[in-house]
């Protein structure tokens, strides 16, 4: 029984185009996501890329993934992550007991989320594990153009909002067998409360990108002071 990392990472990208492979703090922004896997090599057994793209596949395999070649069919702007994890599976010969999903767009990660949410994932007995962070914004939406507190009261102090949370992305651990049903967050998946700067990075635009840059010199010389 194995537990592995998938990387999906799609050529095409419209908003900011090859956005997986520009270079991030000297590296290309996938190879992030590589090197976090190997550094919790006593948890994975395999890391896998999964790209319909040439040269992302000569990236991956020249930092040590391994890749799967992903169909066009599945690698569509509009294809959920799911189809991407399924076709992984299908190909690969193994028997694989625990997928973990690192997203490209997400090439922060505190150093030892992976290692304590793998313990919490095997404790719980869960199908499925995710992270969140705690959102401390007053919500609401406009209707008729009228403003329409959504998490609050208007007049209500910040610290006494009721405690939202937000998907934030930075990892998934899925059974197996939840991902052949089409879940990668099964209906008892443990949400993971991570309250840590990394989780406001997600990339999809070029001011996404700047602000990884910054967070990532940032990050870097408070290492070394």
């Amino acid at each position: 029984m194995k537990n592995i990392v998938v990387i999906p990472a799609r050529g095409a990208s419209k908003r900011l185009p090859n956005k997986n492979i520009l270079a991030l703090g000297g590296i290309p922004l996938l190879v992030h996501s590589i090197q976090y896997a190997q550094a919790n090599s006593a948890i994975i057994d395999a890391i896998y890329v999964s790209t319909d793209d040439a040269a992302i596949k000569e990236i991956a395999l020249q930092y040590g993934a391994q890749v799967i070649d992903r169909p066009s069919s599945i690698s569509g702007d509009l294809e959920p992550t799911i189809s991407c994890l399924q076709h992984a599976l299908s190909v690969l010969e193994d028997t694989v007991d625990t997928v973990i999903l690192l997203q490209p767009t997400n090439p922060l990660r505190p150093e030892h989320l992976l290692k304590d949410c793998f313990k919490k994932f095997q404790n719980t007995n869960c199908d499925s594990l995710f992270t969140v962070s705690p959102n401390l914004h007053k919500l609401g939406k406009i209707v008729g153009e009228k403003f329409q507190p959504f998490n609050y009261e208007i007049g209500q102090r910040s610290q006494d909002l009721v405690p939202l949370y937000f998907e934030n992305g930075l990892l998934y651990i899925s059974k197996s067998s939840g991902i052949k049903q089409g879940k990668i967050i099964t209906e008892d998946a443990f949400p993971y409360v991570v309250n840590h700067l990394f989780a406001k990075v997600d990339i999809d635009t070029q001011e996404d990108f700047d602000f990884a840059q910054l967070l990532y010199l940032f990050s870097k010389n408070e290492n070394n002071l």
